[in-house]
């Protein structure tokens, strides 16, 4: 039996870096690696979505071909180039670092650590006698959050106008964003650097109920349909954390310091998604670097674990909920270190099968994609692979019937019952196809329309016939030493009653609003600090587990 150490990570920062990284006198390697490379090479170095990074692989390894790596990127992987951000010597000290790693002392979750750090900011009952219908828009379901990663801060903006309504800090790099179904007026965030954050978006400006810091470095976030819960999920101290919805008291803690691993190790995991469902009282936490999915019953007095599924894969992450018959019935949990998606069954809390992505796949589905194929009369799902451009499509009974080919490696795939696509960004691929998104006719299943915006000129085309469908002219943005960036695009969320879709441009600071039927542009949302994650209220009150 072995324990590692525990270590802080960041789930596919190198997709967007966060720009903390400077040239500056005492470079922490320590401190850059926690922060922006561990997401993928995992919380003690072994590698997951990025490569096994411990001593025992890299002290074999040539160090100046590793700080080249570092400084130059690797192509066809998610890892980018530092060049830009961080010098030689200090990626000299970062190979150092690795190829001498001596790993961390384990953190303890405790629910007296969590309460301590809970803090009420405002008085809710008072806001919710004062504002009983939305201030700032026509119904408070009209919003949509932009997590603004670099600024740590969440942004609401009106999903019906575009403008943006108001912004707050709210932790480091800002992860996800949820909202409380039964009454969305209450919306929450979680950070990477573990703060949790509730907002009433009832009030001017939509102001802060309350704060609460879960941990030093967290993700997943999720609300019970009924109202009541919130639960959140740390990478560390590894853990979840179940939270009253209504005022963020901690209520309870899972940890997860000491778990069986699917190589049956006995270590520590990182918990990365949490998820609700609508078919039952119960929250889902899978177990990063376990292989474990837990299930949760928050209607008993103790909320205590009713399923425990192992044995699901390597380097369990996102995942989404069936649609459909039997809605929320079962959860697809991307596992990237196996190249499968799990189907685990809130029914009979088992394990129902494994969906096999392809070699090398490495699923994200992020919020993911159910829709119902008149054609062949099935619900279907699919999900985006971050290491091959490939949008992956299973049916309903949870075969895989299509690998559509795309531009290069995606984070997301999102749909909506307003649009005749589903929308997959290639966001992990090379310069030359970051910049685009490819549109998949729902019922055809065959790529219908590309997206892609340029340095000034963005277009629509058919990617059979290449022909431009739509064009417009895009402001170009220029970096520090006035060279045009290729705008880095992802994460399609349908807005406006179902007639827009929103993709962030990441490196660009604005968020480009499609035509949902179409894919024709309409303007954009500018003044953002790269716009990561977008979360439309409205449109996620649909969608289970969402």
């Amino acid at each position: 039996m072995r324990l590692n150490k525990l270590v802080l990570s960041v789930a596919a920062t190198a997709v967007v870096g966060s720009g903390m990284l400077v040239q500056a006198a005492g470079f922490d390697a320590e401190s850059v690696f926690e922060k922006e490379c561990q997401g993928c090479h995992g919380p003690n170095l072994e590698g997951g979505v990025g490569s096994d990074l411990r001593p025992a692989v890299t002290a074999k390894k040539n160090s100046y071909e590793l700080a080249e790596t570092i400084l130059n990127g690797k192509a066809g992987t998610a890892m980018p180039s530092f060049k830009d951000k961080i010098s030689k010597d200090d990626a000299d000290k970062m190979v150092d670092y690795i190829q001498h790693f001596k790993g961390r002392v384990i953190k303890q979750l405790t629910l007296d650590t969590v309460k301590a750090a809970w803090k009420p900011l405002n008085d809710r009952m008072a806001f919710f006698t004062k504002y009983p219908n939305a201030v700032d828009v026509k119904k408070n379901t009209d919003i949509c959050f932009v997590t603004e990663r670099d600024a740590e801060r969440v942004a609401f903006v009106d999903g019906t106008s575009g403008k943006i309504l108001s912004k707050h800090p709210a932790g480091f790099a800002v992860h996800v964003t949820v909202t409380n179904k039964r009454q969305p007026r209450y919306a929450y965030s979680i950070s990477r650097s573990g703060l949790v954050t509730m907002f009433d978006l009832n009030t001017p400006g939509q102001q802060k109920i309350a704060e609460v810091q879960v941990g030093s470095d967290s993700r997943g976030l999720a609300v019970s349909p009924d109202g009541k819960y919130l639960m959140a999920g740390n990478y560390v101290p590894g853990g979840a954390i179940l939270l009253d919805a209504m005022t963020l008291e901690p209520l309870k803690v899972y940890p997860t310091s000491s778990v069986i691993k699917p190589n049956g190790d006995i270590d520590s995991s990182r918990v990365a998604g949490i998820f609700d469902t609508p078919y039952g009282p119960y929250f889902a936490f899978a177990l990063k670097d376990g292989g474990h999915v837990y299930i949760v019953d928050y209607s008993k007095p103790t909320f205590p674990i009713v399923g425990d599924i192992p044995n699901i894969g390597d380097i369990l992450h996102d995942g989404f909920l069936n649609e459909g018959k039997e809605i929320g019935r079962y959860l697809f949990i991307a596992s990237q270190g196996s190249d499968v998606v799990g189907v685990v069954d809130f029914k009979t809390k088992s394990l129902v099968t494994k969906i096999y992505t392809g070699p090398a796949s490495k699923p994200h589905p992020g919020q993911g994609s159910s829709w119902y194929n008149e054609t062949l009369g099935q619900q279907l799902g699919a999900t985006v692979n971050m290491n091959l451009g490939q949008v992956t499509i299973w049916d309903d009974h949870f075969d895989v019937i299509r690998q559509i080919p795309t531009g290069g490696g995606g984070l997301f795939v999102g749909t909506s019952e307003h649009t005749p696509f589903i929308w997959a960004d290639n966001v992990l691929g090379g310069s030359d196809v970051w910049n685009q998104v490819h549109l998949i006719n729902k019922q055809t299943l065959e790529l219908d329309r590309i997206i892609t915006v340029g340095t000034s000129e963005g277009t629509v085309t058919d990617p059979v016939t290449h022909k431009v469908l739509y064009k417009w002219e895009v402001p170009t943005v220029k970096d520090d030493k006035g060279a045009a960036i290729t705008p880095r695009i992802l994460h399609a969320e349908p807005a406006n009653h179902g007639h827009w879709t929103m993709i962030s441009e990441w490196n660009a600071g604005r968020i480009g609003i499609y035509e949902a039927k179409t894919g024709k542009f309409v303007k954009y949302i500018t003044g953002l600090t790269t716009p990561t994650f977008t979360y439309s209220i409205e449109h996620r009150q649909t969608i289970p587990g969402a």
